[in-house]
């Protein structure tokens, strides 16, 4: 189902989406359209697009792109799936209700 939403190989056009996006959320999922994990949520953001697409865009970032590399650093993406989500170009973190085991 990922060839349903816009997928980001490039640094720079993560960066025109995340500045252009506004008064949107804006859901980015970093992961691989070859993951098993990563099409059952692409299946699922795919069929939400639609009702959400008044207030959320939804895109699909490669973590395999080589420029892609600096977000999955900078976000300390470890995990495959990850979602981020963004609003007004801001950075939402999100808070599960787990205690951090730092």
């Amino acid at each position: 189902m990922s060839y349903l939403l816009q997928t980001l190989t490039r640094k720079q056009d993560v960066d025109k989406l995340i500045r252009d996006t506004l008064d949107k959320v804006l859901v980015l999922r970093f992961g691989r359209a070859t993951d098993v994990v990563c099409m059952q949520l692409d299946e699922i953001l795919a069929k939400t697009v639609r009702e959400v697409s008044k207030f959320a865009s939804i895109a699909l970032v490669d973590v395999d792109a080589e420029e892609i590399q600096v977000y999955l650093k900078y976000f300390d993406i470890s995990l495959i799936p990850a979602t981020i989500f963004f609003f007004n170009a801001h950075h939402m973190k999100m808070d599960s209700g787990e205690i951090d085991k730092m």
